[in-house]
């Protein structure tokens, strides 16, 4: 059965129907359901947002993660945070995260990862639902991420020590439901969507730039090479 929350949007061409595209060449992949935009998210202060608000002018790069807690989303959302500023707005494109925790825990993980850009929660997690983000890992292999700098072990230490020494014990989200990475806009359409099947599946993020028209980013911490 299709997903409400999504449904195809063709137009003809020469006869024949194609997906229908916008001027800068990606295509409307599908629309996304009213029902969907209007559900809210939550910024640091607890303010409601819809999420069609997110990307209504201009096209968005929105990125689901686990929880707050889980190393390898807070080492990815640290590479997030090297982004320039400068570099999405000359692609009038934003960056979105998007958790799903409490919004209390929005500020101390900006603070962790020094994450600048927009960032809001879903505590009740039904845009993930409504998106098909999965619950539960998938033991297959997801390669290298160049994001990842952690091992499972050390990593799962520092994700437990931070939730020991935190206020409370909390993981910050559901530590089975996995994230993943969405471009929408402008409008109520989705361009792309990649669901993570595992904490390791996360979709490089060069390579989504690239779909947005957004130059690379270099993620190393290598000094640069000069040429001479």
């Amino acid at each position: 059965m299709a997903d409400p929350a999504l449904a195809p949007v063709t137009r003809q061409v020469s006869g024949r129907t194609a997906a229908a595209r916008d001027p800068s060449g990606l295509e409307y992949r599908q629309p996304l359901a009213a029902a969907v935009a209007e559900l809210p998210v939550l910024d640091a202060s607890g303010r409601r947002v819809p999420f069609g608000a997110l990307f209504r002018e201009r096209r968005a790069i929105v990125v689901f993660v686990r929880h707050f807690l889980c190393y390898t989303c807070k080492e990815y959302v640290e590479d997030l945070a090297k982004i320039p500023k400068s570099l999405l707005q000359e692609a009038n494109v934003t960056l979105t995260v998007i958790g799903q925790s409490s919004y209390h825990h929005i500020e101390p993980f900006c603070k962790l990862t020094g994450y600048c850009h927009e960032i809001y929660v879903d505590p009740e997690r039904k845009i993930y639902e409504r998106l098909g983000m999965k619950r539960g890992e998938e033991m297959i292999s997801s390669g290298h991420s160049p994001h990842i700098k952690s091992n499972i072990l050390s990593g799962s230490i520092s994700s437990l020590w931070r939730a020991v020494t935190g206020p409370l014990f909390d993981f910050q989200g559901d530590p089975v439901q996995q994230g993943g990475t969405v471009i929408l806009g402008p409008g109520h359409y989705i361009h792309f969507i990649h669901r993570d099947r595992n904490r390791l599946d996360h979709k490089p993020i060069n390579s989504v730039l690239q779909l947005v028209g957004v130059q690379h980013v270099d993620f190393t911490s290598r000094p640069p090479v000069i040429h001479v």
